[in-house]
């Protein structure tokens, strides 16, 4: 298990820097998130003792199940799923970010979990940048009042977007959309008066996180290349 995955760190990581060098970008600029939905603990240890630092879930309970199980923890927990108001409390509890903040109501929810800590909540606003019925995100045109809603939280720290593309057996057909939300991510820095920088791209998964770094992902969300293929996969959510 520790032979394959160590592979398979090392393969993925290798095209990552390769990724970079074409787009002109330091090999090191980019995230990589395991994303560790259906993977079980004793797995995602071995991820970890090889170096993988950031992990990302898709469930709540699932993910707080298998941290109890975990002698170490990873660096970052990301939590990458759509998140039910209801459990914005234990969300906030369990990861150091959240990638799919996508409505007003969300965002109120985690102010008042967070609200009596020091440490603020790092968050993303996910926008479903094709307008596709079947995936969760904020449309682009309701975004720039969501972002000035995020701004206006002061327990919550609004640190970029996320967004997941139609699916395609072609990894290229994805560029247009990773091409738009970093479209969005320029003109929001820009229109708020953020210093350049400011918003990070969560973007890009097996199957497309080449073309996602190409056009400006900092983050990658990559679950099946790392510990090949799970036994479901839930449509939406940010999976990898």
């Amino acid at each position: 298990m520790a032979a394959d995955l160590s592979f398979r760190l090392q393969a993925i990581r290798a095209r990552m820097a390769q990724a970079c060098v074409r787009a002109g970008r330091a090999p090191d600029a980019v995230t990589l998130i395991g994303v560790t939905k259906g993977v079980p603990a004793p797995v995602i240890q071995a991820a970890i003792d090889l170096g993988l630092t950031d992990m990302g879930e898709n469930r709540v309970q699932e993910a707080l199940a298998k941290r109890a199980a975990l002698t170490r923890p990873p660096q970052r927990r990301h939590f990458i799923g759509h998140l039910q108001r209801n459990k914005a409390a234990l969300a906030a509890a369990g990861f150091e970010v959240i990638h799919s903040v996508d409505s007003l109501g969300l965002l109120e929810a985690l102010e008042r979990a967070v609200a009596s800590r020091q440490q603020p909540l790092s968050i993303l606003l996910q926008v479903n940048v094709a307008g596709e019925a079947t995936k969760f995100g904020c449309l682009p045109q309701a975004l720039p009042n969501l972002a000035r809603a995020a701004l206006q939280r002061p327990h919550l720290q609004w640190v970029g977007l996320m967004t997941i593309p139609p699916w395609s057996a072609q990894p290229e057909d994805a560029r247009v959309h990773f091409r738009a939300l970093r479209a969005w991510r320029d003109r929001l820095q820009q229109e708020l008066q953020l210093a350049p920088g400011a918003l990070r791209l969560s973007m890009g998964m097996s199957a497309d996180f080449e073309v996602a770094i190409e056009e400006g992902a900092d983050w990658i969300r990559v679950g099946t290349a790392i510990f090949g293929t799970r036994a479901t996969k839930v449509s939406g959510t940010g999976s990898a």
